[in-house]
């Protein structure tokens, strides 16, 4: 069986590990090294360079917390990242590499979030077969929301009555560049009422990384009489559009305001030839919310969680 050489990850190899995401075939911007680094003091890195000889054919964005690996905590989904080329024999054999190679660090555990394959720019299903092959436990498992831009439109027929109702009482639809009102006004206030808690990206964070990658992270609100009532961020890979965080005041309820900038967005982005608008993930049988992305549109995936003990 063929062997690789497994390397942490260095300073050094920013620009390698960063072009390498770019012409991966299941890397987004979120594994680009200033998108994982921005919340460095709160965890501690253990990303994986895979080589086969002197060419990296595969990366593992990941994080150490006492004996245990994580494909990375502070990121939305992860795993092993690969070149376009690869086949399924030599990630079977990169998996038992990587794995020795944890057990070698004294390592205990190994979590997994998959990435959802409709963030695969080419279908990358080949790692998670092969896990499987170890006695993985799949110990969680999440609805994922998200439209295809390939079928057509399924908003629910209610919904397009009351956007096409309100389409001349004068809503008022901007991306700004400045997060503060929406996070300050709108997405924090709403967070702790309805949730007791806070956005994963302080506001501080957000301009940070709205900084390092401007044509990735957007930020729309919608107003009417020039008061904010509804915002919603974007985060863009190349093929998909993620609704990262979307809230509306209680004026803005009343007009509902969110849909309305919902349903423009999803308009807008099929229009610009997206393959995926993704609503994030459902949780907790929250079944109003479930029943909320649906009508606009959206269709259930699933994000799995995994655990291998070693």
């Amino acid at each position: 069986m063929q062997t690789y050489t497994i390397k942490r990850y260095h300073k050094d190899d920013y620009s390698l590990w960063n072009s390498f995401i770019d012409n991966s075939k299941n890397g987004t911007f979120l594994f680009h090294r200033d998108f994982m680094e921005y919340h460095s003091d709160r965890f501690q890195d253990f990303s994986l360079l895979i080589y086969d000889q002197s060419k990296l054919v595969a990366i593992f964005p990941s994080n150490i917390r006492e004996k245990e690996v994580h494909s990375h905590q502070g990121l939305t989904y992860g795993g092993l990242i690969l070149a376009t080329s690869i086949g399924g024999e030599k990630v079977r054999n990169i998996l038992s590499d990587i794995i020795n190679f944890l057990r070698s660090n004294k390592i205990d555990c190994l979590y997994i979030k998959s990435i959802p394959v409709f963030y695969h720019k080419k279908p990358s299903n080949e790692f998670i077969f092969f896990f499987s092959e170890y006695g993985v436990e799949c110990y969680r498992r999440d609805l994922n929301l998200a439209i295809d831009y390939s079928l057509p439109s399924t908003i629910h027929k209610s919904k397009l009555k009351h956007y096409e109702k309100r389409r001349g009482i004068g809503f008022e639809i901007a991306e700004v560049d400045d997060f503060s009102g929406f996070w300050n006004e709108v997405l924090i206030p709403r967070l702790e009422e309805k949730h007791s808690t806070k956005p994963v990206h302080s506001l501080e964070e957000i301009h940070v990384l709205k900084d390092k990658f401007p044509e990735s992270i957007k930020q729309f609100v919608i107003s009417l009489d020039n008061e904010v009532l509804a915002g919603i961020t974007i985060f863009k890979t190349k093929e998909v559009i993620k609704s990262q965080y979307g809230a509306v005041t209680d004026q803005g309820e009343k007009h509902r305001a969110l849909d309305f900038l919902f349903i423009s967005l999803i308009n807008r982005y099929r229009e610009e030839g997206y393959r995926f608008f993704d609503m994030g993930t459902v949780t907790e049988n929250n079944f109003g919310l479930l029943k909320q992305k649906e009508e606009l549109g959206c269709e259930i995936y699933t994000q799995d969680f995994y655990r291998l003990g070693l």
